[in-house]
């Protein structure tokens, strides 16, 4: 019959084993029903523009604690088909953005109430800073915060991952090779360009262009995404899990 001591000895070994077995991070896992996306489809790039500086704000916004793709499994699952089906066209989905905290919405009508316009040169140049509630490119919710919206790009598949850096750059409206590193096709615009050129089907934007934007949104559509008509790298899969809960939990 072991000793009391070995008793002893035999619970602290096991609560070890436990402890150790356990996720390094368990306290940062998400939500039921939410994944990385790096954990379904690894070969989708990450391009996430709110953990840094190179976005309309100028800096990081809240609630974005790392640059990573976080969306439901059931968004997450239906991007991977996007992906390999674009694979066959030499191409891949590059994400600038995916779920998005309730807090980083607000931090969003913050700044757009501000007095600021410093990225008022590349992000929306030609178009009144007060005006971007009343156009759609600002909002009080936002789909984002379901987790089953995404905005995104096509790139090569052999691209080499160049990503935008902090500006000064050109105008989101310049020709293509103006417009701030960044291996996307030419799509016309560049992503989050506050601008009516930005609309999926703008009459303005015509040729290459156009048809980029087309076979992005023909992909997405064949997988259940619906397209925002304003903004053509912006995709909502139909039906969402959650369609009514806006969650605020930060990106880690």
């Amino acid at each position: 019959m072991p000793t009391r001591s070995c008793r002893v000895l035999a619970v602290a070994l096991t609560a070890a084993s436990v402890a150790a077995a356990a996720p390094a991070h368990a306290a940062d896992d998400l939500p039921p029903g939410f994944v990385r996306l790096a954990e379904i489809d690894p070969s989708i790039r990450q391009d996430m523009r709110y953990a840094g500086a190179h976005n309309f704000v100028g800096r990081p916004v809240a609630g974005y604690e790392k640059p990573v793709c976080i969306l439901t499994r059931a968004a997450a699952l239906a991007l991977s088909q996007v992906q390999k089906r674009l694979a066959a066209d030499g191409l891949s989905l590059k994400v600038y953005d995916c779920y998005r905290p309730a807090r980083a919405v607000a931090d969003f009508g913050r700044w757009a109430r501000s007095p600021d316009q410093t990225t008022k040169p590349e992000f929306y140049p030609e178009v009144d800073k007060s005006r971007l509630f009343g156009h759609g490119y600002i909002s009080g919710r936002s789909g984002h915060s379901r987790g089953s919206t995404v905005d995104l790009t096509l790139v090569p598949a052999g691209s080499s991952g160049l990503r935008g850096a902090a500006g000064p750059h050109g105008a989101c409206v310049a020709p293509h090779a103006e417009r701030a590193p960044d291996d996307s096709l030419d799509m016309g615009t560049a992503f989050d360009c506050f601008d009516p050129r930005a609309a999926t089907r703008h009459p303005a934007v015509t040729g290459t262009p156009a048809e980029n934007r087309a076979h992005l949104a023909r992909a997405m559509q064949a997988a259940g995404f619906v397209g925002y008509a304003t903004e053509w790298w912006h995709f909502t899969l139909s039906p969402e899990p959650f369609p009514e809960t806006y969650f605020d939990f930060p990106v880690r």
